[in-house]
Order: C-alpha cells, then structure tokens, then sequence
C-alpha cells in the first residue's frame, strides 16, 4: 500500500473506533436477560432454521420481548426444536443466566409449518439455515415472497457472499446479513453485512436493533469469512502449525492463547494492542518471523509507513489511532484497571480444564 493511501484506508477501517473507557455497572453490561423489553422495530420476527443457532437467537429475541414466530424444515423437527428451545430457557433460567420472565417468554415462540407461514406478517425474517447456498437460495425465495413489502430479510450465513444470497430476494435493497456467533444469547458481537445494494436506512436501523437488545454489531463488507472468521481462522492455522511443528501441544497453545495476547481481547481490538505495544516494535517482530517462517509474515506496507513517519503508537501520540495526552494517560491507565478486574474474575471463574492431549493418561 502506497504511503498516500494509508491514510483513507485508517479512517475507513477505523473511523468507527471508540476508545470507550468509561466505567460501566455491572447491569449495564448485562445483555439480553437483564435488560427491558424492547418496545422498538420489530416487534414480530420470524425464525426460519431452527438449529443451534437459530433457537439461540429465537430465546433472545423472546427474551427481550418480541413475538417470535420459529419454523425448522418439517412440522415435526419444527415441535421437536420448540421442545428444545423451552427446555433451553429452563435450563438457563435455573443456572441463573435468564430471569424466569424472559423463559417464560421463550415458552410462548410460536411455531409455524414453512418458512412463508412463519414469515406473514413479521417485519424481520431471520434465515438460518445449514450453509448450503441453494438451500438458502430456496428458503429467502419462499420468505421475501410471503413477508410484507417492507419487512427487513437477513440471513445468518457465516461465510456465503451476500450478493450470492440477495439474487433469490424480492426486494432485494431489504436484504443484509446478520452473522452471530455461538452462543448467540450470550456473545455480544453481531457482524452486519450489507449486499452492494442494501438500502443504507435498512443498515441503521439493524445497527439501532441489535444495539437496543444488548449487542455490540460492526458493519463489515461481503469478503470471504467476513471479519471475525477470516482473523479466527488464521489464529487457528499458526496455533495449529504449532502443533505440528513440535512447538507446543495444543492445551499448551491454548493456555498461551487464553492468558497472554487473547487475555486482552474482551477490551482491546488488534489495532489497540498494536499501538500500546509499539508499532515499530510489530514491525521488527514482522521481519523476525518472516526470516524464520516466510512470506505470510511479510510487514505490510501500512504499518512500515506509519512506523517510518514516527506514529509508533500510543508512546508517540499516534499510531492507527491518534491520542491527547490526557487520552493516552486515561487509556493506559483503564487498560491496567481491567486486566486487574479480570484476573480477579479468573481467580472465581477459572479457565474450564476440559480434555487431554493425545498420550496424555487419564
């Protein structure tokens, strides 16, 4: 990347990046269970695909007060999952994780017998079905057909392209994709994508929705993987290369994973822990890995140019980010807050040590 340009492409990725320090109750950080009824857009959704993710994403949005409407690919599975799904909430309700409001919430999902049933009369379609594309293709046909002329069409696709997916849309400036992750009551994360054509009004108010309801949604565009997977399965291929390469075995990878960098992540994103580790330090670590491991570790040309015109990061006011004084001051200082508080969390809620490597003895 040309030095000229490195800096529009900082402000299109980043330009949405909040450093959002300020303390929060423990209430406010609650999600679907604690939080009040939504009163907002929409207020009946359909859920077609009545798997793992699609109940999870059901008993949240009943949870938070919607009339949801779910469908699997027969009658029967379509009972079988409301069975699940009641047990579901039950179970969670008993664990303490969702107030016996909101499971009794979930006991009342109605069921429908096909995706057009289920999809009369809601004003938010939520397709997730198994990633096969004509399947999706069969099932955003049947339920744009049925549903009103201004209900909002998503789907939960982790990877298929969305302007693969629109073609079988009426409508088709209503269509985005909504990818949560497992488990989906309790992940606050939420990618939204849109297709090249999806109205931007339909994007906002989306983004207001999942907001409203306790998630935390980054709209990403239609690449391969998105975001999330596309960085979670490169962090999957080195860690498993360090397997196979005799480095460590995987519980010791996981444990390097869990309690050095990933410790960080519940608060800082990569471009974060980059600019207060040092940026020219990233780089002289790029050109070691690179001697050793070859080309994929190769310094991209936006992170020579920065570090070259001294935005080394927080120690020199500026990296991918800029920052005052008093915000590297504050930023620095919450950081080591945090880690505190989550050391603390560990201490009571250990990691969960579950399996053994192969040979290991029981």
């Amino acid at each position: 990347m040309r030095r000229g340009s490195s800096r529009t492409t900082q402000r299109l990725l980043l330009q949405n990046v909040d450093l959002g320090l300020e303390p929060q109750s423990l209430n406010e950080r609650r999600r679907c269970n604690k939080r009040g009824m939504h009163e907002g857009w929409p207020r009946t959704v359909a859920v077609i695909g009545a798997g793992t993710m699609g109940l999870g994403v059901a008993e949240c949005f009943a949870a938070a007060g919607m009339e949801v409407r779910i469908t699997d690919a027969t009658p029967q599975m379509t009972r079988e999952a409301k069975e699940r799904l009641v047990e579901r909430a039950r179970g969670h309700a008993e664990a303490g994780l969702l107030s016996a409001e909101a499971a009794k919430r979930a006991a009342e999902v109605e069921t429908a017998d096909d995706a057009q049933a289920a999809s009369r009369g809601a004003e938010l379609v939520f397709e997730a079905a198994p990633e096969d594309l004509d399947l999706k293709h069969e099932l955003l046909a049947a339920c744009s057909g049925a549903a009103p002329p201004d209900a909002v069409i998503v789907s939960n696709t982790s990877s298929l392209p969305m302007d693969e997916l629109v073609e079988a849309v009426e409508g088709p400036e209503r269509f985005l994709g909504m990818h949560w992750f497992n488990p989906p009551e309790w992940t606050p994360g939420v990618e939204v994508i849109p297709a090249a054509g999806t109205d931007a009004e339909v994007v906002g108010k989306v983004v207001r929705f999942l907001r409203e309801i306790g998630k935390r949604p980054a709209v990403v565009g239609s690449g391969p993987g998105f975001v999330a997977n596309r960085i979670q399965m490169a962090l999957f291929l080195e860690a498993l290369r360090c397997v196979e390469e005799g480095l460590a075995s995987a519980q010791e990878v996981d444990e390097v994973v869990r309690s050095c960098f990933g410790f960080r992540l519940p608060f800082f994103g990569p471009f974060q822990i980059a600019d207060m580790a040092g940026l020219d330090v990233y780089a002289s670590v790029l050109r070691t890995l690179k001697d050793g491991l070859g080309e994929r570790f190769e310094t991209p040309g936006v992170l020579r140019d920065l570090v070259e015109e001294g935005r080394t990061g927080t120690k020199s006011g500026a990296g991918f980010l800029e920052y005052s004084d008093e915000e590297r001051e504050r930023l620095l200082i919450e950081r080591d807050r945090r880690y505190a508080a989550l050391n603390e969390l560990l201490e009571w809620l250990p990691p969960v040590e579950a399996g053994r490597d192969e040979g290991e003895e029981a």
